[in-house]
């Protein structure tokens, strides 16, 4: 068990610009001690990228790593004719980056308005190494969106274009208020994609994405005020509809 204990909140020898950050309690940051806050703060800087705008390009040197403060991000692929491939998506608190690694794998774009804190890759590596329990959390997030990524292969290879529509609805509510799917609640948010990269990533025409959301509509598992902006009214429903028909 690592030795190194958590702050609270308020304690005031954690540096100002960390206190109120999401990354800081929910991300991997939390599971750094004042101490350590303060050093790796001392070389953070904070951007802001517009949408569709590059953070890091397929094959690019690693030189820093980041955390997600607000927005969603996409990593995708060029495939041999010059077509793009979304792989995955990735939102606050996220940690943005492979540790250890020498060079990007993915092009990394901004698919909504995004904010990130970044860091030297230097810097983080010796922390990783003094902090078995930072090293925990990055190994945490990896096997995430290891799991995310075997759960895409089944809805690509087996379920339905329904499902597959439901199962990304269900994946973005998810990640913008996982408390609802404990009470089964509702939840409202923005779809991160376009309809062709939506369209792409699930591997359907845009025709298809199209008429699959308004036969969830229909069915009143959500609502759609206007052609980003999804209400997803109870979370048990649109876990049912992703699922798809029992036995």
């Amino acid at each position: 068990m690592s030795t190194i204990s958590r702050q609270d909140i308020h304690n005031s020898d954690v540096p100002l610009v960390c206190r109120a950050c999401e990354a800081r309690h929910k991300g991997v940051c939390g599971a750094l001690s004042a101490v350590q806050l303060a050093e790796l703060a001392k070389h953070t800087v904070k951007h802001t990228y517009d949408v569709e705008a590059p953070l890091v390009a397929d094959g690019d040197k690693i030189e820093r790593y980041a955390n997600i403060l607000s927005g969603v991000v996409k990593l995708a692929k060029l495939t041999a004719d010059g077509r793009q491939q979304i792989v995955g998506l990735q939102f606050a608190p996220d940690f943005l980056g492979r540790p250890f690694g020498l060079q990007s794998e993915f092009d990394v774009q901004a698919a909504t308005e995004v904010r990130v804190c970044s860091f030297p890759r230097q810097t983080l590596d010796k922390l990783v190494q003094e902090n078995p329990e930072l090293q925990h959390r990055l190994h945490a997030q990896t096997l995430k969106e290891l799991d995310e990524a075997r759960d895409w292969m089944l809805a690509l290879g087996r379920k339905s274009a329904g499902e597959r529509v439901a199962n990304f609805l269900y994946f973005i509510a998810n990640h913008i208020d996982p408390e609802a799917r404990e009470r089964d609640g509702e939840v409202q948010f923005e779809i991160p994609l376009k309809r062709a990269d939506m369209a792409d990533f699930l591997g359907l025409t845009i025709e298809t994405v199209s008429r699959q959301l308004t036969k969830l509509r229909q069915a009143q598992v959500i609502d759609l005020p206007n052609n980003r902006t999804v209400v997803v009214r109870n979370f048990g429903r649109l876990r049912n509809a992703a699922e798809g028909p029992a036995g």
